[in-house]
């Protein structure tokens, strides 16, 4: 569509809107947060552990095997069913939140500037951008130039300039200068859905304990797939009946913990409800996690730090008087194409009208100023309006003039004002709009100073104080002279001995000193976009975990290189775009308590990754057995109520209930301290059991004798091996659900390894587990479900004793480190 077809100042109407909607020219609504509920039902049932355990069900099913059907496909589908539960919970609910922080366009319609949602768009639509504003459909610039970033589409972050008759496209977003454009493209047919048709997806970088989770699984799953293959060829060497072949396959998948899974979606979903009732969207489901990480926090100071409510405080006229000096200053800012926070403060406090533009070049962060030039009887020349230090170079030299303005800008930057300088030439014409190579003329004349005062943001003092008591150091990185930004630092709670740096003594230094001021020094002054970037770069090559927080679009190349990006509400929409949390309304207060909401997933996951770890590495070695003795000490529906008691349980209550606290140390260290010798011990005790009641059955029968034929031995065996499956699946349930105490000690007695708990529930619930499978074990039908054979009075005694003596050995390995002397290594500090 050309762009003749709306009118550059009037827009459609609205009956030219309705008419292009209902020609199906209306624009869709932006994707939801995270993934569809398709995409949440496929990726949690469609696994390759779940398809084989249901495949194998099936397989039992026309077999005749249905209750051992049920058995095995039950578990895999609670896991399922509760997981998608929390995914779709947790999805309304950020939904919901999205729609607060869903950005909006500037349209015009009837020759009048209105903010509607992206989907309420029509190709024809005249619409404005300004920086920092996303552009939301592809079109073609009918007024004005900008400066666009189009990385999003083509992964290069050169700045691309636009001018009338220029393509812009939709998730590229406006870096500087202001314009209007005519939508062209909407929906399907835009240039970013197109290049992101089958690919939508965020590319998501995984967290220490997402790695951690992931090889462990990896792990287990090549070691399940081993001990099948194994399985397979027993079973064809002892041609092992199909039925028992497969439910063996089936007990031997159930290694895999899944169980892992399930728990870190049920821990980050309530993780993101809850951090969003305070106050923050979570754009990627494990950024709150990767919160907790986080030992240097980048924040920027305008909008971030302070509210970027700026007031003009004093001008102080240097070369001429005070009455031309406020009325160059009233007609820069009010004629302004591209008005901005700064621009906005003078123009209220001075007033004044509009007056024609002969040329502008619009502010921009890496230039740290912007020009404007008149051509009128009240106002003729170039005026520049920036950074002191950074139109320095387009000065006539004259110390007398520098002196005066640099003793006057320390005294305002002492105070936390943020101080600009005023600059003039006298002919027009020799302004040129370049982009960022932009350049002014020779020998410019200072005309004055300008300072302007923002306001603290009350929670930002508490927030960073919260930050630094537990060890996170906190870096100011702005655009604003060193002083005043440190000024502001010690307002905030800094303190008094901050090391400060600008950016131009930052581009002075090589790559070395580059990397120790960044390590050392914590307020950044006149810092461009780039530096920002790679004052990230370098902390994180220096083995850090980044926290950045913005809100300007001079943010978003630190946010992207970031390990976690955070933005202000009422930042930029290209901010808000790339960030992993925005924080709604802009409460900087939210973040303290997503750090906390992050330590407890950290110290859940820990906790269960200790208890899936131990059942999957326990149940694998007693299977073992199982291939050199050629019985199986345990059934496929026994297998299943000690996973669901042992494990599946405790495993998402653990998620539920975590608790705060930085987790300190190598969380796969502590892991193997912790599981090696339940591992050892448990897996011992539990084949000592087994093949004790096994032989003490056979060896006290009245017609037991050594003479016996080989199938008179094989069925005394296959009598006395039901009740010796029972003895073993309950200590190996008792068991694991007294690991419960070790993981969450609710007494001193149990804090070996881990410190006594103040939240009893866990213990509770291991307690009330083994009430409830007493209670099956008791009832007859119980018993049925379960293949489960009535104890002895000495089976009890033995599983009573088992437990004790199983508890008292494994302190004694843990306390006297034995596992860690036999193998030499250390992991008591780990």
């Amino acid at each position: 569509m050309s762009s003749s077809e709306s009118n550059t100042l009037q827009g459609l109407t609205l009956a030219e809107v309705e008419a292009r909607r209902a020609q199906g020219l209306g624009n869709s609504a932006p994707p939801k947060s995270g993934r569809s509920y398709g995409q949440i039902i496929r990726e949690n049932l469609f696994t390759l552990v779940n398809i084989s355990v249901l495949s194998l069900s099936l397989v039992l099913v026309l077999l005749g095997e249905f209750l051992n059907a049920f058995l095995a496909a039950w578990a895999i589908t609670f896991n399922i069913v509760v997981s998608m539960f929390q995914e779709i919970r947790a999805k309304r609910k950020l939904d919901q939140l999205q729609i607060l922080a869903a950005p909006k366009a500037t349209v015009v319609r009837d020759g009048q500037e209105q903010q509607v949602p992206a989907e309420e768009l029509v190709v024809g639509d005249l619409l404005k951008v300004g920086p920092g504003d996303q552009i939301m459909l592809d079109g073609k610039i009918v007024q004005g130039k900008i400066s666009t970033d189009e990385s999003a589409l083509t992964g290069e972050s050169d700045l691309i300039p636009k001018e009338i008759d220029s393509k812009v496209f939709s998730s590229s977003f406006c870096v500087s200068g202001t314009a209007y454009f005519v939508a062209e493209q909407v929906g399907a047919q835009s240039m970013a859905n197109q290049l992101t048709a089958g690919a939508r997806a965020y590319r998501r970088v995984l967290t220490p304990l997402q790695g951690n989770v992931d090889k462990i699984v990896r792990v287990i799953i090549a070691v399940v797939y081993f001990l099948e293959i194994i399985f397979l060829i027993n079973a064809f060497i002892r041609r092992i009946p199909p039925t028992t072949a497969i439910e063996t396959f089936i007990i031997v998948m159930g290694l895999v913990p899944s169980g892992l899974f399930l728990s870190t979606v049920v821990a980050y979903s309530l993780a993101a409800v809850r951090v969003g009732n305070k106050g923050a969207l979570v754009q990627q489901s494990n950024a709150v996690e990767s919160l907790a990480y986080v030992d240097v926090l980048c924040t920027d100071k305008t909008g971030t730090l302070t509210t970027n409510r700026l007031t003009l405080q004093e001008i102080f006229p240097l070369t001429t008087t005070r009455e031309i000096f406020e009325r160059v200053l009233s007609a820069m800012t009010h004629s302004t194409a591209s008005p901005n926070k700064t621009s906005e403060a003078i123009a209220v406090k001075l007033g004044g009208e509009k007056i024609p533009l002969v040329a502008e070049i619009p502010f921009s962060s890496a230039r740290k100023w912007s020009a404007t030039a008149f051509d009128t009887d009240a106002v003729r020349g170039i005026y520049a309006l920036g950074a002191p230090e950074f139109l320095r170079p387009s000065l006539a030299e004259d110390a007398a003039q520098w002196t005066a303005l640099t003793s006057q800008a320390q005294t305002w930057t002492n105070q936390g004002l943020r101080v600009l300088l005023v600059s003039s030439f006298p002919d027009p014409l020799q302004l040129r709009d370049e982009g960022d190579n932009s350049k002014l003329p020779a020998n410019m004349t200072p005309l004055g100073l300008v300072a302007l005062s923002d306001e603290l943001r009350p929670d930002a003092r508490e927030t960073l104080q919260s930050f630094i008591k537990i060890g996170v150091k906190p870096k100011i990185i702005s655009g604003d002279n060193p002083e005043t930004v440190a000024a502001l630092a010690k307002q905030a709670g800094l303190g008094d001995d901050i090391q400060l740096v600008s950016g131009l003594e930052l581009e002075q230094m090589d790559e070395a000193a580059f990397d120790r001021a960044a390590q050392n020094a914590t307020v950044f002054g006149r810092i461009t976009p780039h530096q920002k970037e790679e004052l990230v770069k370098s902390l994180r090559k220096q083995g850090h975990y980044v926290a950045m927080t913005g809100d300007g679009v001079n943010d978003v190349l630190s946010l992207k290189q970031a390990n976690l990006g955070i933005a202000m509400e009422s930042g930029s929409q290209a901010t808000r775009n790339v960030a992993d949390i925005v924080l709604l309304g802009d409460q900087f207060s939210a973040l303290p308590y997503a750090l906390v909401e992050g330590q407890r997933i950290i110290n859940a996951m820990a906790d269960i990754i200790k208890l899936n770890v131990a059942y999957s590495a326990v149940i694998g070695v007693v299977l073992i057995t199982s291939v050199m003795v050629a019985l199986f000490p345990i059934s496929l529906q026994q297998a299943a109520l000690a996973n669901f008691f042992a494990v599946g349980i405790p495993a998402v209550m653990l998620a539920v209930w975590s608790f705060a606290g930085k987790y300190t140390g190598n969380l796969m260290l502590r892991v193997l301290r912790f599981i090696l010798p339940p591992i050892l011990v448990t897996s011992l005790f539990a084949l000592l059991i087994f093949y004790g009641v096994l032989l003490m059955q056979i060896y006290f029968r009245s017609d037991f004798s050594l003479d016996m034929s080989i199938n008179q031995a094989a069925q005394v065996i296959a009598q006395a091996q039901p009740l010796a499956q029972t003895t073993v699946v309950t200590f190996l349930t008792f068991a694991l659900l007294v690991l419960v105490f070790f993981v969450r000690p609710p007494h001193k007695w149990f804090a070996v390894v881990s410190p006594v708990s103040h939240d009893k529930r866990p213990a509770l619930l291991a307690l009330g587990l083994i009430f409830v499978y007493i209670l099956i074990l008791n009832i007859p039908l119980g018993r049925t479900i379960y293949g489960l054979t009535p104890l002895t009075t000495q089976t009890v005694l033995l599983i009573v004793a088992g437990v004790i003596l199983w508890a008292a050995v494994l302190i004694f390995f843990w306390r006297k480190n034995t596992v860690e002397d036999y193998l030499d290594v250390d992991w008591h500090n780990a």
